[in-house]
């Protein structure tokens, strides 16, 4: 199989993919932030959560339902911050994909990526980790909504967690974003190969 990518090429492209995988894995793992109510673990991500209060109406009293799923509808994120954090981060995770998905496609075909197109996919990257990076940026910006106080013992404000803890998650796709801006960007300017000059 001919290959469009000089050995950095190859190198970008793995490194593009883990940087991918980690940030889409970690923004959809609920993860992000850590805490209890009512005695059992509560986690949030920017769209789901995990462990929720629901009336039950046999013993007429509020219980905690363990398990996870994503909110109902995009206007039940609890605060804004989040639902911008959500398009944001989840619009930088595409980008990551979508460069790391060509950058693999461009260790099996031929002439598929230049040295321009590899400038070109480090930029996207670069951007698609800004994007990120500003989704984590903005994520502290909604731990003064009601939900996450409650888990929080009523102690979060904005960048203030209270009894609470950052997750994994949120680790995982800030680490994500950061090497692909930093080490993915820089990888794709020696990504491809010169084209050859053909004389007509």
């Amino acid at each position: 199989m001919a290959s469009s990518l000089t050995c950095t090429g190859v190198i970008w492209a793995l490194l593009s993919l883990l940087c991918a995988a980690a940030s889409c894995v970690g923004f959809f793992m609920p993860y992000w932030l850590l805490g209890t109510q009512m005695d059992k673990p509560v986690s949030f991500g920017t769209f789901r959560r995990c462990s929720y209060p629901v009336r039950d109406e046999e013993r007429q009293a509020t219980v905690m339902l363990e398990q996870c799923g994503r909110y109902a509808s995009f206007q039940g994120i609890p605060s804004l911050e989040w639902r911008i954090c959500t398009v944001v981060t989840g619009v930088g995770c595409g980008l990551l994909l979508l460069v790391a998905l060509t950058a693999l496609m461009g260790c099996c075909i031929s002439d598929l990526i230049s040295r321009t197109i590899g400038r070109v996919a480090g930029g996207i990257q670069f951007v698609g980790g800004l994007l990120i990076g500003s989704g984590c940026a903005l994520y502290p910006l909604g731990w003064d909504s009601e939900e996450v106080q409650q888990t929080c013992n009523n102690s979060s404000d904005q960048f203030q967690l209270g009894s609470c803890q950052i997750g994994w998650a949120y680790y995982c796709t800030g680490a994500g974003a950061a090497a692909a801006m930093l080490l993915c960007t820089w990888l794709s300017c020696f990504a491809g190969k010169k084209q050859k000059q053909y004389p007509y």
